[in-house]
């Protein structure tokens, strides 16, 4: 036996770590990212203004004035505090380190991995409450869940990822108003969504709200936000490391995200591709398109592993699931730029003949 073998945590060997496929070469429309990224006529403003952070030097610990840039786009509410962190993945830690070992985290499934992956990484046990076959929520079955486990923290992503789907509104308050755990709505795709549970904070004590500027086209910043009441979010912030967001993410996202109108401009472009892409793969008999709020599309199609190696072959990057997944027959499609649409559904109908 090796020295890690003996060293590391039993448990931490039986899982698979999060897994990125290689997309070099390829059309990337797998990962919900937006195709628009800083745009021209703001690059040279924007290589002045980082070239003045002051990289010898720590960031500012408290991100003042990126939560300020944040408050204004998002129109966040004076009322309610920001805890920032490396994206919405080091929060979703950060939420269940605030737990004892042996608390439970549940979620909706198929949702976003990393509820599961971080309550394993923290020593916490979790559960998922399956969806429907249309992958919405079964309000007296959830509520029967959560009352007779009685989790530390619920986990709704909203609308949800992977099937793009926005839950029902009222459903999710009877939750939070029926249960004493924590509940994160993780509104990562927020700027694609008709609603937001944003303003529902003052009114629910057991209530925050999750963001990221991933989606809005920013990925490579990392950057997520939680939004919570200021006496919550006091308390979840002597759990955030030190310096946790890097001078130059503080001042790359302080510039373009000044950039409101653009920034949603973007997104109704996105929208707009999202309705048109709807439309265009709902004519192949193959398919079944599902509805979105979000940048993305999941669609179910018998034959998916094959189209999802052919769509690979052609130089087009979607995301597949393994054969083992509930979701094994269906692919997910970022939205992108018309140019780039273009070209997906040209291989999906030469795929299909």
């Amino acid at each position: 036996m090796t020295f890690i073998e003996k060293w590391l945590r039993s448990d931490i060997k039986n899982i698979n770590a999060y897994h990125v496929p290689e997309s070099k070469n390829l059309l990337k429309l797998d990962a919900m990212e937006s195709p628009f990224g800083v745009p021209s006529n703001l690059k040279e403003e924007f290589l002045e203004y980082i070239a003045k952070a002051e990289v010898n030097r720590y960031p500012d610990a408290a991100s003042a004035q990126l939560k300020g840039t944040l408050r204004v786009l998002m129109e966040i509410p004076g009322e309610f505090e920001m805890l920032l962190g490396n994206g919405s993945d080091e929060l979703i830690q950060l939420l269940a380190l605030a737990c004892n070992e042996g608390d439970l985290i549940m979620s909706f499934e198929p949702s976003f991995v990393m509820y599961e992956m971080v309550s394993k990484y923290a020593h916490l046990r979790y559960q998922g409450i399956k969806l429907d076959s249309n992958f919405d929520i079964n309000l007296s079955e959830s509520i029967e869940a959560i009352n007779s486990k009685k989790p530390k923290l619920i986990f709704i992503a909203y609308p949800n990822n992977p099937t793009g789907n926005a839950f029902d509104y009222d459903a999710i308050i009877e939750i939070i108003r029926t249960t004493d755990a924590l509940v994160v709505l993780d509104e990562a795709y927020y700027a694609y969504s008709d609603r937001s549970f944003l303003s529902e904070i003052s009114n629910f004590s057991n209530l925050v709200v999750l963001r990221t500027i991933s989606k809005i086209g920013f990925a490579g910043l990392r950057l997520g936000l939680l939004i919570g009441s200021k006496e919550t979010i006091a308390q979840l912030n002597k759990l955030r490391l030190p310096y946790n967001i890097n001078i130059l993410t503080q001042a790359s996202a302080n510039f373009l995200l000044q950039d409101k109108q653009g920034i949603v401009k973007n997104a109704e472009i996105l929208t707009n591709e999202r309705q048109r892409l709807f439309e265009e793969l709902s004519f192949f008999s193959q398919l079944k398109v599902f509805p979105s709020q979000t940048n993305f599309l999941l669609v179910h199609c018998d034959d998916a592993q094959s189209l999802h190696s052919s769509l690979i072959e052609n130089g087009i990057l979607v995301k597949g699931f393994s054969l083992d997944s509930e979701l094994s027959n269906f692919i997910r499609i970022s939205v992108s730029e018309p140019i780039e649409n273009n070209a997906l559904l040209a291989a999906i109908k030469e795929y299909y003949g």
